[in-house]
């Protein structure tokens, strides 16, 4: 797990092609795993953490949501995505990153991509 381990929604479509797609784009990628499959004890984390975050977990740190997209960025070797993860990772944009995340983690259920099981139930949102 040295470059991380990116732990996601495996029963999300939208998720899923997400991640498959960010393989695809950028060239250092940390290990992947689901939500499902993961052992969330060892990793620290909670059925409630993976439930609404998709989360970077590497040695030193667990990073959620828009910031563990931030971590994934920053650890490119290319200049523009590791430029880009930083800003996403700064005040003011961190705000408006976390907002868009959680805006498009309250709907993935709707974007392209999805399907119904992509939705979180109401009563944990």
């Amino acid at each position: 797990m040295s470059r991380g381990l990116l732990v996601y929604d495996g029963d999300c479509a939208f998720c899923t092609l997400w991640v498959q797609r960010l393989q695809r784009w950028l060239p250092r990628f940390p290990e992947v795993t689901t939500s499902q499959t993961a052992d969330l004890e060892a990793l620290g984390l909670s059925a409630e953490d993976v439930r609404d975050y998709v989360w970077l977990v590497t040695p030193t740190k667990q990073r959620a949501g828009a910031a563990a997209f931030s971590g994934l960025l920053k650890g490119q070797p290319h200049f523009g995505w590791a430029f880009l993860g930083h800003l996403l990772d700064t005040w003011p944009l961190s705000v408006l990153a976390d907002l868009g995340y959680r805006v498009i983690a309250k709907n993935r259920h709707r974007l392209p991509g999805s399907t119904a099981s992509c939705e979180i139930p109401r009563e944990q949102q």
